[in-house]
């Protein structure tokens, strides 16, 4: 009963709005009324900047990273099968968060929480290729969906103790953030994404809001 108990506390966890609580009680801005409106570090980084961003991020990391690491040693369970429920449950806390409506973000900064817990090494070459796109491309979402389309790869190719079963939680992990990234593939596709520090996504103004809607990474 304890596992159960531990499965919905992290779907709690992963449903903290970090970004909706930082705008609101640091800075007085609702981040669902700004940039984007996703609730994601990106976002916060257009609206409020690097430095309400960075703790954002932190937080989103954490989120999935601490009931993967701590809650199968909590209730006392082996194996890998509930550290990836705890895991999946997380990732759908932070996209589907109850406390704005079953909305939230878009499950990377999250995401990679928990595969930094359960495939470090994997996840260091995930970073390589965002980062590589990110600073080529300057566009987020290429890099997230690149990323993310590289996870399941880099796990068959890096030893690690899922086996075929943190293989195909990477793959649907994938299929996921991608279809997330269906808006941002469909621009990408008409060459009208918004770069990272272009004019487009520092413009405050609404049409800038309007071509800023659902870049985020």
């Amino acid at each position: 009963m304890m596992a159960y108990g531990l499965l919905l506390l992290a779907y709690v966890v992963g449903a903290t709005p970090s970004s909706l609580w930082m705008g609101r009680v640091v800075y007085g801005v609702d981040l669902r009324r700004e940039g984007s409106g996703n609730l994601g570090a990106t976002n916060t980084f257009r609206v409020l900047g690097w430095k309400a961003a960075l703790p954002v991020f932190l937080a989103d990391i954490l989120k999935g990273y601490l009931p993967v690491a701590l809650f199968p040693g909590i209730a006392g369970i082996n194996g890998a099968g509930w550290a990836l429920a705890f895991g999946a449950a997380a990732i759908l806390g932070h996209v589907f968060s109850f406390w704005v409506g079953f909305r939230g973000g878009k499950g990377v900064a999250t995401s990679t929480g928990v595969f930094l817990a359960l495939a470090p090494l994997a996840l260091l070459a995930v970073l390589v290729v965002w980062s590589a796109l990110v600073a080529t491309t300057r566009i987020v979402s290429l890099g997230s969906i690149a990323a993310a389309a590289t996870l399941p790869v880099a796990i068959l190719l890096v030893p690690n103790e899922g086996g075929a079963s943190l293989v195909l939680f990477a793959s649907g992990l994938a299929l996921f953030v991608i279809w997330a990234h269906r808006e941002n593939l469909a621009r990408l596709a008409r060459g009208e994404e918004a770069r990272f520090g272009s004019r487009a996504s520092q413009d405050s103004s609404p049409a800038g809001d309007k071509r800023e809607a659902a870049h985020d990474g």
